[in-house]
């Protein structure tokens, strides 16, 4: 895999614009994945996109992977620091699809609910959804994205080698360390993602390009 180094900025515009090129689309709403481990950062990815595609006249909706937990009860059915809970049972992946993705759909309402636990309290958030009207794009950030077949039309992944992935994970998080290299063995984002971003140094990071 070939990286050619590039600013965070650069890599937002570029994205913006390949997103709002003039391909024809079977949505009339377009949704990006800028998938990757909490210390990869794509929150501010995911910001930066957002305020690229605003510029150009989009209305965006972002939406974090982690505002769609389950609850307390089930995400730690076998305990608080379970990796393998982690990787299966921590998202409600149902949920995603049910009242992100599906309203997005040809035909779809474009009612999208943007959160939906806060694990804070372990209860709903009750937010209100939001109608994203044609042509407004969806941003959906996060860890593990690509393993559930959810219907990107570009997809990011931020990538961190094992060794950074470990260096900037706080001390307290560091249990789930094993589901992301499970992940990486089982989805390969690597492979899977239109677009890779190196960011073992996030001063300087370095992309693949737009493969598709």
């Amino acid at each position: 895999m070939r990286f050619e180094a590039i600013t965070w900025d650069r890599l937002a515009t570029t994205l913006a614009d390949h997103l709002t090129g003039a391909d024809e689309r079977p949505s009339p709403w377009l949704r990006a994945a800028l998938d990757g481990a909490p210390a990869a950062g794509t929150g501010e990815l995911a910001e930066r996109l957002s305020h690229a595609l605003r510029l150009r006249g989009r209305t965006v909706l972002v939406v974090a992977a982690e505002d769609f937990l389950r609850p307390a009860s089930l995400r730690y059915e076998f305990g608080r620091q379970d990796p393998h809970s982690y990787y299966e049972g921590w998202f409600d992946t149902g949920a995603l699809w049910r009242e992100v993705f599906t309203p997005l759909e040809p035909g779809g309402s474009g009612r999208v609910l943007p959160d939906l636990w806060d694990p804070a309290t372990d209860r709903a958030t009750r937010s209100p959804y939001v109608p994203l009207p044609p042509g407004g794009v969806l941003l959906l950030h996060g860890p593990m994205l690509l393993r559930h077949w959810f219907p990107f039309d570009l997809t990011v992944h931020v990538r961190l080698s094992a060794a950074a992935l470990e260096r900037r994970t706080a001390p307290e998080a560091r249990w789930t360390l094993p589901a992301f290299a499970r992940y990486e063995q089982e989805a390969g984002p690597g492979e899977a993602a239109d677009v890779v971003v190196r960011a073992d140094d996030p001063r300087h990071p370095a992309w693949t390009g737009l493969r598709r």
